[in-house]
């Protein structure tokens, strides 16, 4: 750390600690619910992921922005922003080390610091991040603010004391589709019931030569069969599962139907308690790229790319018509369920990666080899 840095710019826990540091992207007040991300590369991916939606995010990595950003105007073969897992930043703000401001990289067409401004995000560096990780994971997550405000207009200890806690949100209505968008020109179609939707899922769809039609996380069961799909994918997304029980009836309906099921991250959670299991919230969470699991089938382990602060009760199976598939090695954790007589199943990890290993990409085989027998 230099300690010659003039700092602007501070980070208040609920819990009363302050980091001081610098601030860059736009200077403002904002709050969220802190926590880190242990992956080394991936910030674009990272930063774009709409389950990051409502917090504040801290890269336990040192430095940020070296390879600097590229244009979401850079498609892949599926026409979708290469580098990208949405269409704008997701988290409230973004905490880090050091950020770098001279990039190198053939790709890049800004610096971080830029690609923030332009999006109107706050953030903060020349912080201990290792210190702020220690904190989060021996205390557990927790509300926060950055403030980076040079004309000291708003009081940070104010807008704290006062802001809700991260649980009380629906944050999937703000990065759910507001209308069905097709991707694709397949007549077999995959229907994505959309809580927050990730690019990487739909490259997985596409990359099998079918279609997704992503629709509104409020869609019933009528409205979605009105695509006649081959198969049924509910997304991951932002918060707490319990703030979506208005729509456990419809996965309900969707897991104890003939139709093939894959439920991702949230979609994990939300199967689960459609189908009566419980869930809780992880002290600090689950997120990086580097997360052993292991398939309670095979007996085999991978490292997977996870982003959730709440698991499932594997406990709460034994009431269910599922049973566990992957369990996460460091801590036991459900990772995986599996419906005893459908052909419904789920993951909490990410098999698109994005950023991550691809190791466990073989749950979408599984799940399209199911939508080919079941049309068979």
């Amino acid at each position: 750390m230099n300690n010659s840095l003039e700092y602007d710019a501070v980070l208040m826990l609920e819990d009363g600690s302050k980091f001081h540091g610098t601030g860059f992207g736009k200077p403002s007040t904002v709050v969220g619910e802190v926590v880190f991300t242990t992956g080394m590369v991936g910030y674009t991916e990272s930063l774009t992921d709409p389950s990051f939606g409502g917090q504040l995010l801290s890269f336990t990595y040192p430095l940020i922005g070296n390879y600097g950003v590229p244009d979401y105007s850079n498609y892949d073969e599926y026409s979708l922003p290469a580098h990208f897992e949405s269409s704008k930043i997701q988290p409230s703000g973004v905490i880090v080390n050091e950020l770098c401001t001279s990039p190198n990289h053939w790709s890049s067409t800004k610096t971080f610091d830029e690609w923030l401004k332009s999006e109107e995000i706050t953030g903060i560096s020349n912080i201990d991040t290792r210190s702020l990780t220690l904190k989060i994971r021996e205390s557990g997550v927790m509300m926060g603010a950055i403030s980076y405000d040079p004309n000291n207009s708003i009081n940070p200890d104010s807008v704290l004391s006062n802001a809700k806690s991260y649980d009380t949100f629906e944050f999937f209505k703000n990065v759910s589709t507001p209308s069905p968008q097709t991707y694709g020109n397949s007549d077999d179609m995959i229907v994505i019931l959309d809580f927050g939707v990730k690019n990487g899922i739909l490259r997985n769809v596409l990359k099998r030569n079918y279609s997704a039609t992503v629709v509104p996380y409020n869609y019933n069961l009528n409205q979605i069969m009105e695509y006649n799909p081959k198969g049924i994918i509910i997304s991951n997304g932002p918060g707490d599962p319990q703030r979506c029980t208005d729509y456990l009836d419809t996965i309900k309906q969707i897991c104890n139907s003939p139709i093939p099921t894959l439920g991702i991250c949230l979609g994990h959670q939300l199967i689960s308690l459609s189908l009566g299991a419980s869930t809780y919230k992880l002290q600090y969470g689950h997120r990086g790229q580097n997360k052993s699991c292991k398939d309670l089938i095979s007996g085999r382990s991978y490292v997977t790319s996870q982003n959730h602060g709440y698991a499932v009760d594997i406990d709460s199976l034994s009431k269910t018509d599922l049973k566990p598939w992957f369990v996460n090695l460091d801590d036991n954790s459900l990772e995986g369920v599996r419906h005893i007589n459908n052909s419904c199943i789920a993951v909490q990890f990410h098999p698109e990666a994005h950023p991550g290993p691809y190791d466990t990409s073989y749950v979408f085989d599984e799940f399209f080899n199911m939508v080919v027998g079941d049309s068979n």
